[in-house]
C-alpha cells in the first residue's frame, strides 16, 4: 500500500496529522523522544531539589473535623510518618452541583491510596466547609479516601484551598514540607496525561495547535457538562464524575451566586 509523506501536499488534509510511512513516523517519534527523555530528567531534577526544601514546624494537636468528630491533625497520619493532602474548596449552601469542578477533578482521582500505603504516606482530603454539610457530598461522590472539615483554621492546615501539600511527623511533631496549586495539581488526574498524548489533545484554547486544528475552547471546557454530556457551565451543569453517580438529576441551580471558572 502506497502511502504519503509529510512534504507530499497531496496527502495533506485539514485538520489532521500528515500521513506518513512507518519508517518516517518512527524517525520523528524517536526525534521526539529525546525531548521526552530530558523533560523527565528535569523532572527528576525538580524533585531532588524538592526534597531538599526546607520544612515547616506547626501544632499538629490542631483539631479538625470528621466522620468521629474532632481530633487531632496527627490523627490523619494514621500512625504513618508522611502525609499527603488535597484541600478542597467549598461553598457553603450550595448543592452538590455547585461544587467546585477544579477540586472535583482532583479529588475523583484521589479514591485509592494503598500505592501510597504502601511506600509509608497517608491520604486524606481537608475542605472549609462545615462537616455537616461535607458528610453528605462525600457520601453522594462515593469518595473512599478521608475527609475532613478545617474550617476557620489557619495555615498551613486550613487556609486557601485548591492546594496539594505534603506533611511529615516526626514523633508529636508536625511540619509542612511540600505545597502546589494550579496546575500543579495536574499530575493526580492521568486523563489529562492522555489527552496530551492524542492528536488534539485537551482541546483547549491556549494549546499550540498547527493551522487547521479544531478550535480550542475555554481552560476546563470538559469539567462540568449538562444531563445529555454538554459541556456547560451554568445551572444546568455537574462537575463530570456527578452524572455517574446514583441520584444525579438534572439541575437548574447551582445554589450559589457568582460562578466563575
Amino acid at each position: 500500500m502506497t502511502t504519503t509523506t509529510p512534504s507530499d501536499p497531496a496527502g495533506a488534509q485539514p485538520g489532521r496529522p500528515p500521513i506518513a510511512d512507518l519508517a518516517t513516523w518512527q524517525a520523528a517519534r524517536d526525534e521526539l523522544l529525546l525531548r521526552e527523555k530530558a523533560h523527565t530528567r528535569e523532572g527528576d531534577a525538580i524533585a531532588a531539589a524538592r526534597r531538599r526544601l526546607p520544612m515547616v514546624e506547626f501544632d499538629g494537636t490542631v483539631k479538625v473535623v470528621g466522620p468521629d468528630g474532632a481530633v487531632p491533625f496527627l490523627h490523619l497520619f494514621q500512625g504513618r510518618d508522611e502525609l499527603v493532602v488535597y484541600k478542597h474548596m467549598w461553598y457553603d449552601g450550595a448543592p452538590h452541583q455547585g461544587q467546585c469542578e477544579g477540586c472535583t477533578t482532583t479529588a475523583w482521582n484521589l479514591k485509592d491510596s494503598v500505592y501510597l500505603n504502601a511506600r509509608g504516606v497517608s491520604l486524606a482530603i481537608l475542605t472549609t466547609g462545615a462537616w455537616d454539610e461535607v458528610a453528605p457530598f462525600v457520601d453522594f461522590m462515593g469518595y473512599t479516601e478521608p475527609w475532613y472539615s478545617v474550617r476557620d483554621l489557619d495555615e498551613p492546615v486550613g487556609g486557601e484551598m485548591g492546594y496539594l501539600a505534603s506533611f511529615l511527623r516526626d514523633g508529636e511533631r508536625v511540619f509542612l514540607t511540600y505545597s502546589t496549586t494550579g496546575r500543579g495539581n495536574e499530575p493526580v488526574n492521568g486523563s489529562l496525561f492522555l489527552l496530551d498524548i492524542t492528536p488534539y489533545g485537551r482541546g483547549e484554547a491556549w494549546q499550540d495547535n498547527p493551522e487547521g486544528w479544531p478550535e480550542g475552547q475555554d481552560p476546563c471546557w470538559y469539567w462540568r457538562s449538562d444531563a445529555d454530556g454538554n459541556a456547560v457551565w451554568g445551572p444546568t451543569s455537574r462537575p463530570v464524575p456527578q452524572w455517574t453517580r446514583p441520584g444525579a438529576t438534572p439541575v437548574q441551580t447551582l445554589g450559589r451566586r457568582g460562578h466563575h471558572h
